[in-house]
């Protein structure tokens, strides 16, 4: 069952003299670990605003097509409403902090949804303590470093239990080892709560093992849509320009050389290191 699905969505800003993104549709279903890529300004970011509302209620311009999202038509709900189902953190978390203290900004949005005082104290702990930051309640998220804020921001919105959680680039302040930490926290989200993720990212090397489903956009269109190993191998995402996983790109490099190391294309360094164990192993 497809819970964010679009048909011929196309949106033009107020100020823009073309759209930015054409013609796009897809289905995402419950439950999915989608992966949104492609070159800088390709649209990735406005077509991630569409599933909250923010596009068309906050940025107006003009919306042709139909987009729906846990079976509400965006369109015809205020952003408040949608907020009940999407939760969506921001690519600079310092965009979303304004609180004095962490358990505060993360209480923010159940005190919007009129949540009870003694369920707001369940929510807010259990986040805290899912995002590994339960000790840092009583501080300011100005004095945390990029890494804690962006955590804060997740249990922000995790705390409101949506059933889609959308990430635009969620790690681009950060380095790699504090990024693979924020997307094995994402990825634990997905596989035991059974959240929908839809993370918009470049870094595929550290994205792709998670994804069940990737998007591949490129001035403002969908141009590749399916299953990771299938669209990462494929000759038209090299020519695209996403960054293909090292480890993939290695396996067609040999796989050309007449080496071959198993049909599972691998997506991360553990997966191409899995493949060598096990044909020296064949070989011995």
């Amino acid at each position: 069952m497809a819970i964010i699905e679009t048909k011929n969505l196309t949106y033009t800003y107020p100020s823009g003299t073309k759209p930015s993104i054409r013609n796009v549709s897809i289905k995402i279903e419950k439950g999915e670990f989608t992966l949104i890529t492609g070159p800088s300004g390709c649209g990735k970011t406005t077509f991630c605003r569409c599933f909250n509302g923010l596009i068309p209620h906050f940025y107006h311009g003009e919306l042709k097509g139909e987009i729906a999202v846990a079976g509400l038509s965006v369109a015809e709900h205020p952003i408040h409403e949608l907020a009940k189902h999407v939760g969506l953190v921001f690519q600079n978390p310092e965009n979303q902090l304004f609180a004095l203290s962490v358990e505060k900004d993360v209480a923010f949005g159940l005190e919007n949804l009129g949540v009870s005082r003694e369920e707001m104290r369940k929510r807010v702990d259990w986040a805290l303590n899912l995002t590994g930051i339960y000790d840092l309640r009583e501080r300011a998220p100005h004095e945390l470093s990029g890494g804690q804020q962006q955590r804060v921001a997740i249990a922000s919105v995790l705390a409101m239990q949506p059933e889609v959680m959308v990430l635009d680039e969620p790690t681009s302040f950060l380095d790699p080892l504090g990024a693979r930490k924020i997307f094995e926290v994402i990825y634990e989200l997905n596989e035991t709560l059974g959240i929908t993720v839809v993370l918009v990212e470049h870094r595929l090397d550290l994205t792709a093992r998670y994804a069940d489903h990737i998007i591949i956009m490129d001035e403002g269109t969908v141009v590749l849509d399916g299953e990771p190993r299938e669209i990462l191998s494929s000759e038209e995402a090299r020519l695209i320009g996403v960054g293909i996983p090292k480890a993939t790109r290695l396996y067609q490099i040999l796989k050309k050389d007449g080496i071959k190391l198993g049909d599972k294309i691998p997506l991360s360094s553990e997966d191409m290191a899995t493949l060598v164990r096990e044909a020296l192993k064949h070989n011995d």
